[in-house]
């Protein structure tokens, strides 16, 4: 049986179900999704399993919930990165850092359980990867191109191919053993791949005078 810990907000103070999907996303995250019943859930909430079958019909539903609640999040906050100020390498730079922040707390055995276990809310993780992440990055692109930032013979849509492939493979449990290589570490050297591989001079030149300026190291 899975341990308990009060961790988590009991449901008595929870006020919205958004509030209710965040706290169980963080027990998953935390603990992985196949490893965590109904039941470990409703403790970890402090509420029946009655009433945690009021807000999903199963656990499949209920993880599939869950996922598109971060997808939703997720998309607001780098639709909310593209219109600050900045250039499209600026803008390619704080979207790799705050996902490459987020993926410190995600455990490989999340993503493992979602694709095997969890197909319906896998196709909603590939659906934003393939929609959404693709766009966001051919748009960023074009901007590119048009500052002089990035080569002008880049081919925006076969790259955002890539970047999305990239990514997808990131989560190749056998490709990239998860107990060698974390996918913090995984998504920064492909950030690195991306932005170095299709700037051009102007744009090498600003990226390196950037890092200075942050004292960074990418």
């Amino acid at each position: 049986m899975f341990p308990i810990i009060i961790l988590f907000p009991t449901f008595a103070i929870m006020e919205t179900k958004e509030q209710f999907l965040l706290a169980i996303t963080e027990l998953f995250m935390k603990y992985g999704i196949k490893s965590l019943t109904m039941d470990d859930i409703s403790r970890h909430l402090g509420i029946s399993k009655k009433t945690l079958y009021q807000f999903a019909t199963d656990k499949k539903d209920l993880v599939k919930q869950c996922v598109e609640l971060t997808v939703n999040s997720e998309e607001c906050m780098l639709c909310n990165i593209a219109t600050q100020k900045g250039n499209a390498i600026d803008e390619m730079f704080d979207v790799n850092k705050r996902i490459s922040q987020k993926l410190q707390n995600v455990q490989p055995a999340v993503m493992y359980d979602l694709q095997k276990y969890y197909p319906d809310a896998w196709k909603v993780m590939e659906s934003h990867k393939q929609c959404f992440v693709y766009d966001m990055i051919v748009e960023n692109i074009k901007r590119g191109i048009e500052e002089g930032l990035y080569r002008d013979n880049v081919n925006e849509e076969i790259t955002a191919k890539i970047y999305v492939g990239l990514i997808d493979r990131m989560f190749d449990s056998e490709f990239f053993p998860t107990n060698k290589y974390s996918f913090e570490v995984l998504h920064r050297e492909i950030a690195r791949y991306h932005i170095r591989g299709i700037a051009s001079e102007k744009g090498a030149k600003y990226l390196a005078q950037k890092l200075t300026n942050e004292n960074l190291n990418f």
